[in-house]
């Protein structure tokens, strides 16, 4: 199983533990690989050297400054969440070129589109009883760094490995009748979803979270599932399909 995570997550340092306290009890169950970004950690980094954050469409603007920056907050915390985990290793897209991408829109700077993943890397290391732990930085065909988004660049994983993917988010899955939680679907079709969208009951930050569902889908995943990583036990849930919302083909 993949999982992504990141963002309000990671922003309490008890949560971050919690959670990756469970991905080394899931580890136990079947095979994980921990994708992550870290949106507030880059803030605090750009901010600390007055780089202005700009963001288009859900995509950081990222100039050639603000990608040193963007790829040494990632790196420490790749190496972090790697110690946090346990047994684990932490790569970034320039390691044995693990995440290769092209450039996005030249008008974002070096923001890229996954276009490979070195599945071998991360074969190699879940056979050798190990967990990788890749930072959302890929390697452009200049050789130089690229900024992707790590919602996509889950979803890339999952399918190179044909694996199904949890996307930890800051809600507790896809709703019917937002806010209401009794209205949480525990499953959806693609088709319900397209239709979902369509006719408005998802609708704001949701599209986003359920595009990068089915892009997962799309790459090879069997099935996603969008689910909260703001307590404790929520992955595991989600992994036994017991909270979020399963996104199937």
């Amino acid at each position: 199983m993949i999982v992504k995570y990141g963002g309000n997550a990671m922003k309490s340092l008890d949560l971050r533990r919690a959670v990756a306290a469970e991905i080394a009890a899931l580890r136990a169950e079947q095979t994980v690989v921990v994708v992550h970004g870290g949106g507030p950690v880059i803030e605090r980094e750009l901010a600390a050297r007055g780089i202005p954050s700009e963001f288009r469409a859900g995509l950081r603007v990222t100039s050639p400054e603000a990608m040193d920056v963007v790829e040494m907050a990632l790196c420490q915390l790749n190496k972090q969440l790697s110690q946090d985990v346990g047994h684990a290793v932490g790569l970034m897209g320039r390691d044995s070129e693990l995440l290769r991408a092209e450039v996005f829109d030249p008008s974002l700077g070096r923001v890229g589109r996954v276009t490979g993943v070195n599945a071998d890397v991360l074969r190699a290391l879940i056979g050798a009883g190990l967990t990788p732990v890749v930072g959302c930085v890929a390697v452009g065909p200049d050789g130089d760094a690229l900024n992707v988004n790590a919602d996509t660049a889950a979803g890339a994983v999952a399918g190179a490995l044909n694996e199904s993917i949890v996307f930890l988010t800051d809600v507790d899955g896809v709703y019917r009748t937002y806010p209401d939680p009794e209205s949480r679907a525990a499953h959806l079709t693609r088709a319900e979803v397209e239709g979902g969208i369509a006719d408005g009951w998802i609708a704001g930050g949701m599209i986003p979270k359920v595009r990068a569902a089915l892009d997962a889908l799309d790459r090879g995943a069997p099935f996603a599932v969008i689910a909260s990583g703001m307590h404790a036990g929520a992955l595991s849930a989600a992994a036994r399909g017991e909270a979020g919302t399963r996104i199937t083909p």
